[in-house]
């Protein structure tokens, strides 16, 4: 009996792609590149640009996902294509270019994914060369087909995908993934794939939003009554139909509050940007605004969760109409405290994320 050989997973996985990149091909085989591990990370989607049309490409792409709205398209196609892209582009369009990152000429949401794959890239790096980090929207561009084409032909044949959605949601975190599955089905050769579970309760997560809220309220200069953890909303039958995300985002706000060290009284949980006539997830973001003076409490920080990156809502939704809002019905002092972007922190949590889902595939340290 010969003498047996051990390799780690990672020697394993290297010697068989570079196996593959150098021989057992005829000599009319297209050119295929091997040998690197992707991540990629995805996040919800942004307008082009804010002219009508833009905005109207982006909507329609947007509000036709079935995992956004689910209703028949044989009744929500002619009320979308009608009614609502029509009008709404144009609100939206005004609306995004109160925020729009006028220097770059894009969407605070695209400058700052941006920067978050290029600071993980050069996290992951330091670890080993051949890890390459891309970036995707679901709708619009960098669209999901582009960027995992480009990791791919990069010779990405093993990728880890990470939804920048911290609670899990059907309309967020599964069309994400629903995204890269449409692309496998149309490819000859396809990657082996891992997805990112939610992360809602991962320590690193909870101290960092921890630590945001302790240096957003410095920055404020005032000790608020209450702080104001807004989600974004769904419909309330996505939770009766067994969607996890509502007890996701209370899981969440708990840890917080207990990372803080604050009693129940001094946080509350809420919920946006409600779409449509049916009953959503409650309480509304709007209402409690406009009812919380009434009660007594003028002075309220905000704080978005379940937003990776800092987009129209919050930016504007929040920070801006919020803060209208709350002043408006007898408030006296409004924060609103950033999303976790960029911070290193953050670039922290998504190591560590990463990493985790490329154990086996990494060489062995």
């Amino acid at each position: 009996m010969g003498d047996s050989i051990t390799m780690s997973a990672g020697e394993q996985t290297g010697q068989s792609l570079s196996h593959l990149s150098e021989s057992c091909r005829p000599d009319e085989h297209p050119p295929v590149a091997t040998g690197r591990l992707g991540v990629l990370l995805m996040n919800l989607g942004t307008p082009d640009a804010t002219d009508y049309w833009s905005m109207r490409r982006y909507l329609r792409e947007f509000l036709s996902d079935r995992r956004v709205i689910d209703y028949s398209p044989w009744i929500w196609q002619p009320i979308l294509q009608t009614m609502i892209l029509t009008r709404r582009p144009s609100k939206s369009g005004a609306l995004y270019r109160s925020i729009w990152n006028k220097e770059l000429n894009e969407s605070p949401l695209r400058t700052v994914s941006r920067s978050q794959a290029q600071k993980l890239a050069d996290r992951l790096a330091a670890r080993d060369t051949n890890i390459i980090v891309d970036w995707a929207m679901r709708y619009g561009n960098p669209s999901t087909e582009s960027a995992f084409k480009r990791l791919v032909d990069q010779g990405c044949r093993r990728i880890v995908l990470i939804a920048l959605y911290p609670q899990y949601a059907s309309p967020t975190t599964a069309t994400a993934y629903d995204a890269v599955f449409a692309v496998l089905k149309k490819m000859m050769w396809q990657p082996s794939i891992r997805t990112a579970p939610p992360y809602y309760d991962n320590p690193l997560y909870i101290q960092a939003l921890a630590r945001s809220v302790q240096d957003g309220i410095a920055e404020a200069g005032f000790e608020p009554e209450l702080l104001l953890f807004s989600y974004h909303g769904m419909p309330k039958r996505f939770l009766l139909a067994g969607d996890p995300y509502y007890c996701m985002c209370m899981h969440t706000t708990r840890l917080v509050r207990e990372a803080l060290g604050w009693s129940e009284a001094k946080a509350m949980t809420c919920f946006q940007s409600r779409f449509g006539p049916e009953e959503w997830l409650q309480p509304y973001f709007d209402r409690t605004l406009e009812n919380l003076p009434s009660k007594g409490v003028k002075r309220i920080a905000v704080i978005s969760p379940a937003f990776a990156t800092d987009c129209l809502e919050t930016l504007e939704e929040i920070a801006v109409s919020g803060r209208e809002t709350f002043l408006a019905h007898g408030g006296a002092d409004f924060a609103y405290i950033r999303c976790l972007n960029d911070s290193e922190a953050h670039i922290d949590l998504l190591e560590q994320m990463a990493v985790q889902e490329l154990q086996g595939w990494l060489p062995s340290p």
